[in-house]
């Protein structure tokens, strides 16, 4: 066996398993958005809180569209030899590989900004909607209670805010280690519990080298399959001829 008919070979087994995978995917998207309830029941004890905030249906629906089509188009164009949908699914596999590398430099480039952001949108939104926008108070009281955190930076997020003016001077009972339901400014800084953000940026940073080797393998994969690709297509004239 050649060396073009190995990595042909390879291609066309290694884009059949992602097409698979993608089809899975999407018919998992669909099950859980035409039939959500029976998805969390058979998860049952896995199915946490934050499956109701999230659209995975929709999100699986678009990660497996892209694998049906990035499988399909590096199959066939392996298999058919096409330097048409080679060229095609390098330049997606491409594109996918520059947003990402984009995506992190910004992360790490604008971590600051990006705190600013979520802080100038956070805190208006815990001062004025939490307790009377029900979808706000459901998302936050979902990530307190999980977190065992208070707020954004902390129970100072509450004070002056409608629910506090609503409840007689309280805050959320998350925000006192008492958890009792009068809980005032004065014992939630006795408490001291930690404000939202700062819990999950500690627990970013404790599964950093987790994330930055899924990233790495993600990556290595991405840039493997483009000059596997381009291999193939490079070679294609020289096999015509």
């Amino acid at each position: 066996m050649g060396c073009f008919t190995f990595v042909k070979l390879m291609m066309v087994l290694f884009n059949l398993l992602i097409f698979l995978g993608g089809l899975t995917l999407l018919a998992m998207g669909i099950w859980v958005s035409v039939d959500g309830g029976s998805f969390l029941q058979l998860l049952g004890p896995f199915s946490i809180q934050g499956m109701q905030f999230v659209n995975v249906g929709f999100f699986c629906i678009a990660i497996g569209a892209v694998l049906v089509l990035l499988g399909f188009l590096g199959c066939c164009g392996a298999r058919k030899e096409s330097k048409c949908l080679l060229l095609t699914f390098f330049s997606i596999i491409l594109i996918i590989f520059i947003a990402e590398v984009a995506a992190g430099v910004v992360a790490l480039a604008y971590s600051s900004f990006a705190e600013g952001i979520l802080r100038a949108w956070a805190t208006p939104a815990l001062q004025k909607d939490y307790g009377t926008d029900p979808v706000v108070t459901k998302i936050w009281n979902s990530t307190m209670a999980e977190l065992k955190c208070c707020g954004f930076n902390n129970y100072t997020d509450f004070v002056g805010s409608n629910f506090e003016k609503e409840n007689g001077g309280s805050l959320p009972t998350v925000c006192c280690w008492t958890n009792s339901l009068d809980c005032s400014p004065v014992e939630a800084e006795l408490s001291a519990v930690q404000g939202c953000f700062k819990h999950i940026l500690e627990i970013l940073k404790e599964h950093a080298n987790i994330v930055g080797g899924i990233a790495a393998g993600i990556g290595v994969l991405e840039i493997a399959a483009m000059i596997v690709s381009m291999y193939l297509y490079c070679h294609l004239d020289s096999r015509i001829s």
